[in-house]
């Protein structure tokens, strides 16, 4: 039997992604486990179910803006500050004034912002929350491009602790309802700036006298692609809500504010999915810039082992999202049945990510809007078709399909620029296998909890090489020499020739 374990050769840029990785999962835990209590929390906490819609339906208002304002450098902040050749000062002088100049452009359309259906009441919440997260975002990747990942550990602990006191505090103590959700993640974030502008002496990189407009041009040649790039992955994955809150008002007695409600608790699950592609793609994105030999082999390695999780993850979940979801308030229970095609939706959205990583190394920011840009507009047609067809729940199918559709746009656009192997196959059998569990959950057939549950360890044990590859690189990391004998033996027992 072949061993598909991480090549030897080479094995420091594995043992360096693995570390990182870990560094970023320390600071990204304890946002999982914060996800894990607060959206119980939220169900109980908030006034009801259409105040929860019109919390979310306010904070995708914000993340719409959030690539507008910052006009994309977010992105621009972390590619250009690992290259060497640059000034780091220069990198985060213009950056912030992006930033600053973005927000100008959002006061001077204060009367159009109020205008928006729903906004009205809350104008002033949502454009101190957009500044507040272009401004931490600043923080984190410019710490990030500086590879202090120690320090965005600690900052991501300390964040999450402060958010989760502020949600006590405005929903809780003075019962804020949609106010208070939004001053909740302004506080948060702006602690966050503050401790990494201070621990991480940012001001020392702040010197408007020196801008250099050669490199603000690239920086902003290489940002502003991103930024109908990021609108069009906010519509595959924010504009369910919107169009839930339009076209279902009235659907079996709820309002389309309650729609909307259930299918942002709905979230609660495949967002975990999100964070830990999130860590695994914060680190990456060190790796994939600074790791410039034999990067297609490095590349197909990689995405083979972090495919393998991700789908075994996506397994765990759809086998328990509906006990899972008896903790939330009764009334928030008919929520799971937004989840299974949710949890594949951000099995390919961790996907699409992995594979801009290709677009970021490259600098091809526009191969990312044209990729997304499909995808926004097939998921469009889709939504209105689906919730048409089959309802509320038509919205995740809709988000399933069109991330999938850029996943395979990507994959083939990527072979212009290395030679990247996908394993198709591999990709394909375990997207089917999902398939029939969702079907399964969602259909409710007799004993579906051992169905399901059987085709979960079908996937596992599929996809346990590529697992295993991952765990034989991180588990020195954690247990150091004493992982030396397990290490051993499952290689042997598992991988050696026959």
């Amino acid at each position: 039997m072949e061993n598909n374990s991480v090549p030897q050769e080479g094995q420091n840029k594995y043992s360096k992604l693995a570390g990182n990785t870990m560094i970023f999962a320390i600071s990204s835990f304890s946002s999982k486990l914060l996800t894990l209590i607060v959206q119980p929390f939220l169900t109980y906490a908030m006034r009801d179910v259409e105040s929860m819609g019109i919390s979310k339906l306010l904070s995708q208002c914000a993340n719409l803006l959030i690539p507008l304002v910052s006009m994309g450098m977010s992105n621009a902040i972390i590619r250009f500050g690992l290259d060497k050749g640059n000034s780091k000062k220069q990198v985060f002088t213009n950056g912030l004034l992006t930033i600053l100049i973005g927000y100008a452009v959002l006061l001077l359309c204060w009367p159009l912002l109020i205008m928006v259906p729903g906004v009205k009441g809350y104008g002033i919440f949502l454009c101190i929350y957009v500044l507040t997260s272009c401004l931490r975002t600043l923080c984190t990747q410019f710490i990030r491009s500086r590879e202090l990942n120690r320090l965005v550990g600690i900052d991501g602990v300390l964040c999450t602790f402060a958010t989760l006191m502020f949600y006590v505090l405005y929903l809780v103590v003075l019962d804020m309802g949609a106010e208070g959700y939004l001053l909740a993640i302004i506080c948060g974030d702006v602690a966050s700036s503050l401790f990494l502008f201070f621990t991480g002496k940012l001001w020392r990189y702040v010197d408007f006298s020196i801008i250099n407009r050669a490199l603000w041009k690239e920086m902003l040649r290489f940002s502003l692609p991103m930024i109908p790039a990021q609108i069009s992955f906010w519509i595959i994955n924010a504009s369910d809500m919107f169009f839930v809150n339009a076209m279902c008002d009235g659907i079996q007695g709820r309002s389309g504010a309650e729609w909307s409600g259930l299918l942002s608790t709905g979230y609660f699950l495949p967002t975990i999915l999100n964070t830990l592609g999130t860590i695994f793609y914060d680190a990456w994105q060190l790796s994939a810039v600074t790791e410039e030999q034999d990067r297609g082999s490095f590349f197909s390695t990689v995405f083979r082992s972090y495919s393998s999780v991700m789908f075994c993850c996506a397994g765990g979940i759809l086998w328990l999202c509906r006990p899972v979801m008896l903790i939330m308030k009764s009334s928030y229970f008919d929520a799971w049945q937004f989840v299974p095609y949710l949890t594949m939706a951000a099995v390919f959205t961790c996907f699409t990510q992995f594979m801009n990583s290709i677009y970021v190394v490259y600098k091809r920011s526009t191969h990312s809007l044209y990729t997304m840009m499909a995808g926004a507009v097939a998921n469009c047609i889709m939504n209105y078709l689906g919730i048409l067809w089959f309802g509320p729940a038509g919205v995740t199918y809709a988000s399933f399909l069109a991330m999938v559709l850029v996943f395979v746009l990507r994959a083939i656009d990527s072979h212009h620029m290395m030679d990247l192997r996908l394993e198709p196959v591999h990709v394909a059998v375990n997207a089917f296998l999902l398939v029939i569990e969702a079907g399964i959950t969602l259909a409710e057939v007799p004993w579906y909890g051992l169905w399901t549950g059987l085709l979960c360890a079908v996937v596992i044990l599929y996809n346990f090489r590529g697992v295993w590859a991952m765990g034989r690189v991180i588990l020195p990391r954690l247990l150091g020499r004493r992982a030396a004998p397990l290490v051993s033996f499952l290689d042997r027992y598992f991988f050696e020739k026959k």
